[in-house]
């Protein structure tokens, strides 16, 4: 299991910044960043976009891809994990977007999640769906577990790529 310290360790080490685009997790990624002591040397901040419009309007999702599929889909969380590395201007961001229930939305069934890691300088972009059981809690604890994992793992890649920081 990633932890939040792997993670911001990762990012100073490679001399990257990060920041978050949250809706299902509600801020609990950068919350579990920032619970790091020294996080702030490589952590931007977060947008969590919980509602659908500020995904659009904050973010700069596209109007009509929320329109005609809704805020749960690969393409919205690589476009938050974009807009926020834009609005933020962070090396490396991470979003997540999906169904903690109880409800099903947009068509999609509870434990349907998205999360998208992006690195626009260096080309770095990788967009995951997941299938969590499980609570309302587990499945955003799955998900912040899930977005650490590839934070690290965009991270490693940048590594060895040879980029460091921005």
């Amino acid at each position: 299991m990633t932890s939040a310290v792997e993670a911001v360790h990762a990012l100073e080490r490679a001399g990257l910044t990060v920041a978050t685009a949250e809706s299902l997790t509600g801020g609990l990624v950068c919350g579990a960043l920032t619970d790091v002591p020294g996080s702030s040397a490589v952590v931007r901040g977060s947008v969590v976009s919980y509602a659908t419009d500020v995904k659009a309007q904050v973010l700069g999702v596209d109007r009509e891809l929320l329109a005609a599929g809704g805020a749960v889909q690969a393409e919205v969380a690589r476009q938050m994990a974009m807009g926020v590395c834009r609005v933020l201007g962070a090396d490396l961001a991470v979003a997540t977007t999906g169904v903690a229930g109880p409800d099903a939305q947009d068509g999609q069934s509870v434990g349907t999640v998205f999360i998208a890691v992006v690195r626009p300088g260096a080309e770095v972009a990788e967009v995951r769906q997941l299938a969590l059981s499980g609570d309302r809690a587990a499945i955003r604890a799955a998900t912040v577990q899930a977005a650490l994992q590839l934070v690290v793992a965009a991270v490693g890649h940048a590594e060895d790529s040879g980029g460091g920081g921005g």
